[in-house]
């Protein structure tokens, strides 16, 4: 499988398993299905509520540790320096693990309209000062962004002793932040895409579907692809199991660069409607 060199030498498989939402029903189950079909790159969150079914199927799949990468991520209410080193604790016991291999601030901001909201830099930057220390102790392997945008990544910047190496973006066709992803390359950082299908919402937009039948694959994979031959590293997700072996066989060089050029000027369309510096927006 493909892999990225992130800036402090580790690798990272560019095809991950996304878990958000995916044990609501069925528990661990389908993060075994995903064992099973070949993933390695494992993405929860603890907003996710789903670590514990995580670490659950990695122990029983009987695979060594050491096989995968396991990203987590600091929910948006706990930053600041205590509470970035209690919920990493908190999400080792959850996984059953020692360490993680990425570590991200989950969004640059808490909840609209919490008294702290205005404090972001700040416990942006205690955050990521107490996940320094954790990777010196050997509790993670890299840390991270996700949702930062070129603003949020500046303040940070301006205190930490570490860079960044990734920052993790909702990126897809119809929505891909240019300048964020531009500005987060600039200043090394690995770009992944979350939502890289658009959690269905892309499925019947007409120009991807008259590409998607050209190429003789679904509008998924087409998004994949796309993504992958992009520079993305990709978490899509998904409760079946072909579909899993078939989003981990999606090729990087498929699609000619004319039509890649066009899914990049489509018009801006399949965003979820999360935005880090304002109330989330319902579309």
């Amino acid at each position: 499988m493909r892999e990225t060199v992130l800036n402090n030498g580790v690798t990272i498989p560019d095809i991950g398993f996304g878990t958000y939402k995916s044990t609501t029903n069925e528990g661990y189950r389908v993060i075994g299905d995903a064992i099973k079909a070949g993933y390695r790159h494992l993405d929860t969150a603890a907003l996710y509520e789903n670590e514990e079914e995580v670490g659950l199927a990695v122990k029983k799949s009987g695979i060594s540790r050491s096989e995968f990468f396991i990203t987590s991520k600091l929910q948006r209410n706990c930053l600041g320096y205590d509470s970035a080193k209690k919920e990493l604790e908190e999400s080792l016991k959850k996984l059953q693990t020692d360490y993680l291999d990425l570590y991200l601030i989950h969004w640059p901001r808490t909840d609209f309209g919490r008294d702290d909201y205005d404090d972001w830099k700040e416990l942006d930057r205690e955050s990521w000062r107490a996940m320094e220390e954790m990777v010196k102790e050997g509790k993670i392997r890299a840390i991270g962004l996700s949702n930062f945008l070129p603003h949020h990544i500046d303040s940070l910047l301006e205190s930490a002793a570490i860079a960044p190496a990734v920052n993790q973006l909702e990126l897809h066709p119809g929505y891909l932040q240019k300048e964020a992803v531009e500005y987060s390359r600039k200043k090394g950082m690995a770009v992944e895409a979350w939502s890289p299908i658009g959690r269905g919402r892309m499925m019947d937009e007409p120009h991807l579907k008259s590409m998607a039948e050209k190429y003789g694959v679904s509008v998924p994979v087409l998004c994949l692809s796309f993504c992958l031959q992009s520079g993305f590293i990709i978490i899509p997700k998904s409760t079946h199991f072909e579909r899993m072996q078939e989003n981990l066989k999606v090729r990087d060089d498929m699609i000619s660069e004319e039509d890649m050029a066009l899914i990049r000027e489509m018009p801006e369309c399949g965003w979820s409607g999360e935005h880090p510096d304002r109330e989330t927006v319902q579309v």
